[in-house]
């Protein structure tokens, strides 16, 4: 397929552009900004890379012409980058945007980064989830103008999939990892309150990368939405340990693995054949389980 990645020149970006790129896919990269030393191509990628503000309309239609499907990346990635209304206001920008601009032109399918922020994060021992591990069906409940533009952005993908019979497959991501973050991993341990924001979660970039693909070809319909998350926690303590000092009281589901994540994935596993393969603990050399 050909396929344009928005925020292509991100870190997130850049993984799925050489993911998809590898797998034979014609890939259009689109950015409002180009890294440093980019030139027309995206960082060695072997890429074209268009400019465009997808916060404007026009500009959206001219990214996304003549292409099979989208993976829509940009935005503005978390809260207290700038004001709240400027993240809201920016992010819903650019999601109607896409979202609209993909069924004018009969786009075949968009992927799109939601976010792991809509299941009620941050979490702490005040503000606790009502079970573990949090799933899909903990959604919505967003606390930050950053988590409600990306409630409003699977609102807006429901009816606009239902106008237009265009799939819209949003992935709420947990904290995108990649090598570069894994050697401060050890930090977190002394104090398990420094990561519970997110049930210590995260995600390696190119698990992110795997699972955007895997939406583009999955068989669905509508604008499903997917917790994609890795398979193990950032910590070195046993997963039920934590959830029993940090939240007591609070149902867990099921019996846990030792590292397992809190975050469940099995809804992308049984619909995208999301698998999550990359783990911190391979880079630092410590066990799996």
């Amino acid at each position: 397929m050909k396929i344009a990645v928005t925020g292509a020149s991100g870190k997130t970006g850049r993984a799925v552009v050489e993911d998809l790129l590898a797998h034979g896919h014609e890939v259009r990269a689109v950015d409002v900004a180009g890294a440093p030393g980019d030139r027309g191509e995206l960082a060695d990628l072997g890429a074209p890379l268009l400019r465009a503000d997808l916060t404007d309309f026009g500009d959206t239609v001219d990214a996304l012409t003549s292409v099979d499907a989208v993976v829509h990346l940009a935005a503005i990635p978390a809260p207290g980058f700038f004001t709240d209304a400027r993240t809201f206001t920016a992010n819903t920008a650019m999601n109607s945007n896409v979202f609209l601009a993909a069924a004018k032109l009969g786009v075949g399918r968009v992927v799109w980064t939601s976010s792991e922020t809509t299941l009620g994060f941050p979490f702490g021992p005040r503000t606790p989830p009502r079970y573990l591990p949090v799933d899909e069906e903990h959604y919505p409940h967003p606390t930050s103008a950053y988590a409600l533009s990306k409630v409003v952005g699977e609102t807006l993908a429901e009816h606009i999939s239902a106008w237009s019979g265009i799939p819209i497959v949003g992935l709420r991501l947990s904290n995108v990892h990649d090598a570069a973050d894994y050697p401060k991993i050890p930090g977190f341990w002394d104090d398990p309150l420094t990561r519970v924001f997110n049930l210590w979660g995260y995600v390696d970039v190119r698990d992110v990368a795997q699972a955007c693909r895997l939406a583009l070809l999955a068989e669905v319909t509508g604008a499903p939405a997917y917790v994609i998350a890795a398979g193990d926690t950032l910590m070195d303590r046993p997963s039920a340990d934590l959830a029993a000092e940090v939240f007591p009281g609070v149902p867990v589901r099921r019996p846990l693995t030792p590292y397992e994540s809190l975050l469940s994935s099995d809804k992308a596993r049984d619909e995208l054949g999301y698998r999550p393969r990359e783990s911190w603990r391979d880079v630092l050399g410590l066990p799996r389980a």
